[in-house]
């Protein structure tokens, strides 16, 4: 039986692998998957990826082509997610700040360099039309860390994708100021090329097995009270991220890719675009 060590997120976009492996539908095709939380996001699964640490990545997009554009030697194999991410802009709940105009030139907290959480402030910065360059960023690891941040005032503002951080926003720990959608396809599987080149077979079957969850997992009875009672989030939140979240089980798009690139090069978080994207399948 082959390993595949596959890291992600512990959110719920990620239910269809752990029902995958609950129910043994990859053992069926003679794969062990393995799976490994990544609470602080995209960042640390990069340098997972790069270190050998992991063989697949569950990502967002726009933190690995960053990344493989910056030498990471992995490939997108899969679109995940295709609809966007709406990431949710958090102050503490008794922060001074009413409106997302009155956090230029603030502090955002954000998991890591390279994080998704520090892309999408600068495109959320480019969008309110702030000066990129006079961005400040906290460094706290992950949500626990950002409410610590928040409340001490090391940071002031932290964004975070919406339904995720929504029990915090309940509970009275956040105030959630705005929202900014990615304007692209949120969520990627990415491999590295060393365990592309010595397993394609396994990595078709894992795609193949994955897909047909993902493709009837709305279908699935009480799949609404699933969700609700893993993730810890209100019913009529579930339903509505249910209505506003599309699974993929294709590859990424190149013009998609291409504006991922665009974006990144114009906030001049990359060097250049690469015209050979590194896909695979």
């Amino acid at each position: 039986m082959k390993t595949i060590r596959v890291g992600g997120v512990p959110e719920h976009f990620n239910l269809p692998w752990h029902l995958c492996r609950e129910e043994g539908d990859f053992e069926y095709e003679k794969l062990n998957v393995e799976w490994r939380d990544f609470p602080d996001g995209t960042g640390a699964m990069n340098k997972a990826l790069r270190n050998g640490e992991i063989d697949v990545a569950v990502i967002l997009t726009e933190g690995i082509i960053k990344d493989i554009s910056a030498g990471n030697p992995s490939r997108i194999i899969q679109e995940y997610i295709a609809s966007p991410l709406i990431w949710g802009i958090h102050v503490a709940a008794d922060s001074r700040y009413q409106d997302i105009s009155q956090l230029q030139g603030t502090k955002a907290a954000i998991s890591r360099n390279g994080s998704g959480s520090q892309l999408m402030a600068y495109v959320n910065a480019e969008n309110e039309s702030w000066d990129i360059d006079e961005l400040q960023f906290e460094i706290v690891g992950d949500i626990k860390g950002a409410v610590a941040a928040l409340q001490e005032d090391r940071a002031q503002y932290f964004m975070w994708e919406r339904f995720t951080t929504k029990p915090l926003v309940d509970n009275g720990t956040f105030r959630r100021v705005a929202h900014c959608p990615t304007p692209w396809s949120c969520f990627v599987v990415a491999a590295t090329e060393n365990f592309i080149k010595n397993n394609e077979l396994e990595l078709e079957k894992m795609l193949g097995v994955l897909n047909a969850k993902s493709v009837s997992l709305k279908e699935t009875e009480n799949i609404e009270n699933i969700f609700a009672a893993r993730y810890d989030q209100k019913l009529e939140d579930i339903r509505e991220w249910l209505n506003l979240t599309t699974w993929s089980q294709q590859q990424i798009s190149e013009e998609e890719v291409q504006k991922v690139q665009d974006t990144l090069y114009g906030l001049k978080l990359i060097d250049e675009k690469l015209l050979n994207f590194k896909y695979y399948f």
